[in-house]
């Protein structure tokens, strides 16, 4: 199981300052640029990050026709950065041609569709998708595996049974992790470390637990330590 920390700071300043606090962990975790960082600080961001030595999982959900979604998805290949994702809803045609699109890249970012935001509780997500969020994700993330795309981002409560449903190899990368046991705050479907682990997850995202702790290093060992 892999790290990766949210950079959800309010300036650009904040997260620069908590990544090169822990640096020296570069190895082990990776860092996530969201819609705000992104938008605000744009590609340069991204590369100082790398220069840094992190993996970057660049957290901007691509939903969109076909055709646009594989134009960012070329783009986003080119920033160099390690894995992104698109909305598994924006359907077969578009996910195949964002995985056609990355073919002439020697190294190609890990590519995951996104089943079900984990703010959604099971009401909202039916009145939105006719459906449940176990039943919804497992058929989204069959779509993304057939596809070629290389996992899905899930709660951890659907992790197991996407994995049995697609392949073992197949990523799970699940938001709303709180480590032990903090405040879900928007989240609707969190979990802490221990859950994550039984449900084989191979990547958790850790955001306000981390950026808001009064030591956030001592955290992110914490966390290390537990999952090894």
């Amino acid at each position: 199981m892999r790290v990766c920390v949210a950079l959800d700071n309010p300036t650009k300043e904040e997260n620069l300052k908590l990544a090169n606090e822990l640096k020296e962990y570069a190895k082990d975790l990776w860092l996530k640029v969201g819609f705000r960082s992104y938008i605000r600080d744009g590609n340069e961001f991204v590369k100082e990050l790398k220069d840094l030595g992190y993996n970057i999982f660049l957290d901007l959900k691509l939903y969109d026709i076909p055709n646009t979604m594989a134009d960012a998805a070329e783009e986003i290949a080119k920033l160099g950065v390690d894995m992104f994702n698109v909305h598994a809803s924006a359907g077969g045609r578009a996910l195949k041609e964002v995985m056609k699109r990355l073919e002439r890249f020697e190294k190609r970012p890990l590519v995951l569709a996104v089943t079900a935001l984990t703010s959604f509780d099971d009401e909202e997500f039916k009145k939105i998708y006719g459906k449940s969020i176990k039943e919804k994700a497992g058929e989204f993330a069959l779509l993304a595996y057939e596809c070629g795309l290389d996992g899905v981002v899930c709660s951890v409560w659907e992790s197991l049974e996407i994995k049995k449903k697609t392949s073992e190899n197949f990523i799970t990368l699940t938001p709303g992790i709180r480590p032990f046991g903090e405040d879900a705050q928007d989240q609707r479907r969190v979990a802490d470390l221990k859950a994550a682990k039984e449900n084989r997850v191979d990547f958790i995202v850790v955001g306000r637990p981390v950026y808001k702790s009064e030591n956030p290093k001592k955290t992110v060992e914490k966390i290390l330590k537990e999952i090894k």
